[in-house]
């Protein structure tokens, strides 16, 4: 999946009564800021920023690799495109605590003098109940940016008593993998698509099964609808699920890139799967659950295909060791070739399921269209899904999404029995 182009700049001036931007002033450090006030909380931000109002602009992309400062409840998110990013920016969402959703991806903390949690996405929020307001904060190497921001934010205006924020537990249900044994057509999408555009596509669209961004470094897209609820919805209708972890990628970026010596990565391939599988319980997947790990395409096999291996065998291991199947997203052209050329020495570490992006149009999983070597034995037996085409817009009953579209033979009842997972921490 190629980098995605940030969606154009929404804003620049005066955003409506729930929202004033100031002039640039300078802070002590001398850094240009201006100010914006939004239901009555005062904070200073980074010139260069960009200020998005979601409720003018309800189908603005919440995009985590641009700097920007987003207000209000999330739209529909329709300008959503790409998957992985190279660097993650520094962010911020303000959004009113009566309607904020109970988001099961990311850590919720309580006051922004707590701790800052452990969180493999790069993702916090904070509840600030004076000012009535959830905040959700991203960044590249560190918080501290935002959280600044953050610190030195001011209530101007007396807000009425907030609402707690909904529990992020699901509501008793029984823990599922919504992975039916499927053979068909799969669209993934940058964001959780809204629950009437899935209802819309699961009776008007060809497809069967969704890819869903859990979590990961260097995921491009927030994901304010990802629930436990939103989750066990599509699970009960009958949707396949493909729970992608976009983590350390195969490029040079202190914030989301993949270690060159092997051994550093296999540490990250490790720490990636208890990361993906901590998001996936908080989601409601069960044990079992196929939980993928989303590594894009290189052209430098000789640099990377020894560190890419390291890095999916140890989640695999990791995975199987928490009592979860192991599924790899990787290029025809790169990813593929190094597990295939890799798999006689660690037969027992390599993915269980294979999905291949190569973008020839062609609906199948022959070796040929998953880039394996002609009559090769690997991933077969329902072990396999293939990305045929990318990044386009796709309409079934008046809803349009930006898609990827994927052909898949999986059937996770094939790979065999896993060791007892360890109660939840």
């Amino acid at each position: 999946m190629p980098t995605p182009t940030p969606t154009r700049a929404l804003l620049s001036g005066l955003l409506g009564a729930a929202l004033l931007i100031s002039v640039p002033t300078a802070t002590a450090a001398d850094a240009a800021t201006r100010t914006v006030e939004y239901r009555g909380l005062r904070l200073a931000v980074p010139v260069g920023w960009r200020v998005v109002d979601l409720e003018r602009e309800p189908d603005a992309c919440l995009r985590l690799d641009v700097p920007t400062l987003y207000l209000g409840h999330a739209g529909t998110q329709a300008e959503c495109t790409g998957r992985a990013v190279v660097r993650r920016a520094d962010t911020l969402h303000l959004e009113p605590l009566d309607g904020a959703p109970p988001r099961a991806d990311i850590p919720t903390v309580g006051e922004l003098s707590a701790p800052v949690p452990r969180t493999d996405s790069n993702e916090l929020r904070y509840v600030l109940r004076r000012a009535g307001v959830v905040a959700t904060v991203s960044y590249g190497d560190a918080p501290d940016t935002v959280r600044g921001i953050l610190a030195q934010a001011r209530t101007v205006a007396a807000s009425l008593p907030a609402p707690a924020l909904p529990a992020v537990a699901a509501d008793g249900a029984k823990p599922r993998t919504g992975q039916q044994a499927f053979t068909g057509e799969g669209f993934d999408a940058c964001t959780a698509p809204t629950q009437r555009a899935m209802d819309t596509w699961r009776a008007e669209s060809p497809f069967g099964a969704v890819g869903i961004y859990i979590g990961g470094r260097a995921r491009a897209c927030a994901q304010p609808r990802l629930t436990a609820d939103w989750v066990r919805r599509q699970a009960d209708a009958g949707w396949h699920l493909m729970p992608l972890w976009v983590g350390p990628q195969p490029w040079h970026s202190s914030s989301t890139g993949l270690s060159t010596d092997p051994s550093e990565a296999n540490e990250q391939g490790r720490a990636a799967a208890e990361g993906a599988v901590d998001a996936a319980r908080s989601l409601g997947l069960g044990a079992g659950a196929v939980l993928y790990n989303d590594l894009e395409n290189y052209t430098d096999r000789a640099t990377w295909d020894a560190p890419v291996v390291a890095y999916l065998t140890a989640w695999t291991e990791r995975l199987h060791e928490l009592g979860h199947r192991s599924g790899a997203y990787v290029a025809a052209s790169s990813g593929a070739k190094a597990l295939s050329a890799h798999h006689h020495q660690a037969p027992d570490a390599m993915p269980d399921v294979l999905w291949v992006a190569r973008w020839n149009g062609a609906a199948s999983v022959t070796d040929a269209d998953m880039g394996l070597p002609e009559g090769t034995g690997k991933w077969s037996g329902r072990r396999r899904a293939h990305q045929f085409r990318g990044d386009h817009d796709a309409s079934y009953g008046g809803v349009t999404i930006n898609i990827d579209r994927n052909w898949l033979d999986v059937d996770p009842s094939v790979l065999g029995p896993l060791p007892v997972p360890p109660p939840l921490s």
